[in-house]
């Protein structure tokens, strides 16, 4: 029993004896973040806004003769040239139409020409006082009432063969052909308001950009709209970065609409591989190339949202971010204008935005902001944690068992 106590007994010694190591970790260190300097420097004014693409011409295919369809010369969505056949009505009813109407106007010219023959004979009688003036009257009207009935019948004539060539149903414009509304052996009415559509043909090259421009945008481009100094605006649709493409300004309403307070204005776009179609939503800037102003600018990525409001982190010599709510404006490349809450020289967080509470000292890494700006956001890497000394991070090893065995 003795024994068995002073087992126990030394055991608890050399457990007390035994050094414990070191708890691991601390208190956290400053959060590691990018800041960088606001910059100033000459912006000009710009405008953005929705558009939608428009075509420049556009026309419905309308039957002009009633008839029924022989045959259709395009595929749908296919180009198609101005004068380009689209659809063949049966056009035999029309060439017997021509061809009476061709019969009726020969007849008219005998008789004109016999009506003539006789008037002549007529003056010659009445000039040696064998007939009376009032049988030269009546040879004189038929004369005139044949060349009238000739004219009718060249009418008549023209009415035919146009209608004859409207069996012949071609292209108004030049564009893109939609699909044949009306297939072979179908009836076509013509006549206006029932004439039946055949198809619709759209423009490609130019294309209409239409949009509704603000009233701060109209009275900013009021004095070169004016003048009609030609306005370029830039345009960018759906999967492109920016406004890649330039269009032409070629026209501004004449009023503007007070239920919206916006104006609508067009540009005019070149379209030469035919990818753009009328329809596509795009977006407009308008920029007032003479007009600049000296303006202070961030990255995009480093103004932050909290509800409805827009903010920036600004880290002074103190390295404590500060909240501060600002006003964004247009985009200049790859940053953005400050309107209201930041001056020139402010560093403000600019990479690790998420990881900043206010008050909580941060571990700062000054970065240009050109650079990160053409960072994009997210991909950025954080900078490392400089500031630890060599003695904070050391750990002690632990002693092993057999130490310990043989301490004891």
């Amino acid at each position: 029993m003795k024994r068995i106590l002073l087992t126990v007994v030394a055991t608890l010694l050399a457990a007390c004896g035994q050094q414990q190591p070191p708890q691991q970790g601390g208190p956290p260190g400053p959060m590691p973040v990018s800041v960088a300097a606001a910059i100033e420097k000459p912006v000009a004014e710009s405008h953005e806004f929705v558009a939608r693409l428009e075509a420049v011409e556009r026309a419905e295919v309308r039957g002009r003769v009633t008839g029924y369809i022989e045959a259709v010369h395009f595929k749908p969505g296919a180009l198609v040239r101005k004068g380009d056949p689209l659809f063949s009505i049966d056009r035999r009813s029309f060439v017997a139409a021509v061809a009476r109407s061709e019969a009726a106007l020969a007849g008219a010219s005998t008789r004109a020409e016999f009506a003539q023959k006789e008037l002549t004979r007529f003056e010659k009688l009445l000039s040696e006082k064998v007939v009376t003036q009032r049988d030269y009257d009546q040879r004189l009207s038929d004369a005139r009432a044949a060349e009238a009935e000739v004219r009718s019948a060249k009418a008549e004539l023209d009415a035919a063969r146009l209608d004859l060539s409207f069996a012949e149903v071609r292209s108004p414009i030049t564009g893109r052909a939609s699909k044949a509304e009306i297939t072979v052996g179908n009836l076509v009415q013509s006549g206006v308001p029932d004439a039946t559509i055949l198809t619709t043909v759209v423009s490609q090259d130019p294309i209409y950009v239409a949009f509704d421009a603000d009233e701060s945008a109209y009275l900013n481009f009021a004095p070169r709209l004016a003048k009609r100094e030609a306005i370029m605006v830039n345009v960018g649709i759906a999967g492109e970065t920016g406004f890649p493409r330039r269009a032409r300004l070629d026209f501004v309403d004449n009023r503007l609409d007070p239920a919206t307070g916006t104006v609508r204005m067009r540009a005019t776009l070149d379209n030469p591989d035919g990818a753009l179609t009328p329809g596509l939503f795009a977006r407009v800037k308008l920029t007032d190339e003479g007009g600049k102003r000296n303006a202070v600018l961030v990255a995009d990525k480093a103004i932050g949202t909290d509800q409805s409001k827009r903010f920036v982190f600004v880290v002074g010599a103190d390295k404590v971010p500060q909240y501060r709510p600002v006003k964004p404006g247009a985009l200049v490349g790859a940053l953005r204008v400050i309107e209201e809450g930041l001056k020139p020289g402010e560093m403000v967080v600019v990479n690790g935005l998420q990881r900043v509470m206010p008050g909580m000292p941060v571990a700062p890494q000054t970065v240009s902001m050109e650079s990160a700006a053409a960072t994009p956001a997210g991909n950025g890497q954080a900078p490392q944690q400089t500031g630890a000394k060599p003695e904070d991070t050391k750990q002690t090893a632990a002693p092993d068992a057999s130490g310990a065995k043989n301490k004891q």
